[in-house]
């Protein structure tokens, strides 16, 4: 073999393993992203300080139940009956009936009714068409309006129908269902009721309406990645750092408001599919989308300056570039204009009672 074969040989091989690198980097490279591993935590490993088991000093500490001595915790007693019998916080009593938001029939009983016979009274359905329908009863003992309730007493009820959400406004046969339900109850109880006028009430859903359709805000942006796509667990990990946590749906996470039971702040979401795929690892995710339903978050919570800051974080994290829902980059001045549009539209609606994030706007825009 000449020196010339045995060269084009070596020149060969030099060129395929070049190739298999080449197309080893590029696999690598464009494969979707992975969460990174969690770090063990050092203090977990130790091996714990062995204590052996003795009385030591027990009879100078005095301890004991005879010693009347309670128990304490770094100097501080802890007197477990008062613990026991510390008050729970309230629940907040969220919705309700109002007449701003519902057309609403005052019901008074011919004698007291028992919480017990008005929940056997109710309709089996909570909805009147689209519309959400419910009777409450003003509570002898603490004069409140509230749900029936077992074990209470009421005489007045009233019996109340949502005038519009986003399904609409209420129309003439949600209106007649309405007067069929809330009439079956008060034929059930023994009592008398006075609904208002159809033509007045259906008239006033679709002005309602039409406020609510020219000033219901919902923003979404799309975050793309600029190079190589995101497992669902890249995503999750990242959003996870700037504070979201999993939603009920699979592909979708949520920021949670300040204060538990509300709505979340935004929501993130990506393609179902990967995130129910058998190797989600191997899911190959290429933009999520983060989400702000502008009525259901009070402004004080600054919901769209927080769209922003996250969006700027998880984009450095991940390599990824803002965008439209049409996937057109966004350039960061475009948004300055849309955050004064939405102070003009806190304004609109906190003139019209139903300031963003209060019970009454959450359910008219729902």
């Amino acid at each position: 073999m000449s020196t010339f074969q045995i060269s084009l040989i070596i020149a060969g091989g030099l060129v395929l393993a070049i190739v298999i690198g080449y197309n080893a980097w590029s696999t690598h490279r464009n494969a979707p992203k992975r969460a990174r591993p969690a770090e063990p935590d050092p203090a977990a490993d130790a091996p714990s300080a062995r204590l052996e088991p003795g009385f030591e000093g027990a009879g100078a500490q005095g301890l004991g139940p005879e010693s009347g001595i309670e128990p304490s915790f770094d100097g501080h007693s802890v007197d477990l009956k008062d613990a026991l019998q510390m008050p729970l916080p309230p629940l907040e009593r969220r919705g309700g009936l109002d007449p701003l938001l519902d057309a609403v029939a005052p019901i008074v009983a011919d004698q007291l009714v028992s919480g017990d016979a008005a929940l056997a009274a109710l309709p089996k359905t909570r909805r009147a068409g689209s519309k959400p329908f419910a009777i409450e009863g003003l509570n002898e003992a603490t004069h409140q309006w509230e749900g029936p309730v077992a074990g209470q007493r009421y005489r007045q009820f009233q019996a109340g129908v949502q005038l519009a959400n986003r399904l609409g406004a209420l129309n003439e046969i949600e209106f007649s269902e309405f007067v069929m339900k809330a009439q079956g109850f008060v034929d059930a109880i023994g009592a008398a009721v006075d609904f208002p006028d159809m033509l007045h009430e259906v008239a006033r859903a679709r002005e309602l309406d039409q406020f609510a359709s020219e000033h219901d805000a919902q923003l979404s942006f799309m975050l793309r990645a600029r190079n190589a796509a995101w497992s669902p667990g890249y995503v999750q990990q990242n959003a996870s750092m700037v504070g979201f946590t999993q939603g009920a749906m699979p592909g979708r996470l949520v920021l949670p408001a300040a204060e538990a039971g509300l709505p979340p702040i935004l929501t993130l979401s990506y393609d179902t599919q990967a995130a129910l795929s058998d190797d989600p690892e191997q899911s190959a995710i290429r933009d999520i989308l983060l989400s702000l339903d502008v009525a259901q978050v009070h402004r004080s919570e600054q919901p769209f300056a927080r769209l922003r800051e996250v969006a700027a974080q998880l984009g450095k994290a991940m390599d990824g570039v803002l965008c439209d829902q049409n996937g057109s980059p966004l350039p960061a001045m475009t948004m300055d204009p849309i955050a004064t549009d939405l102070e003009m539209l806190y304004d609109k609606l906190d003139s019209r009672e139903l300031s963003a994030g209060s019970a009454l706007a959450r359910r008219l825009f729902s």
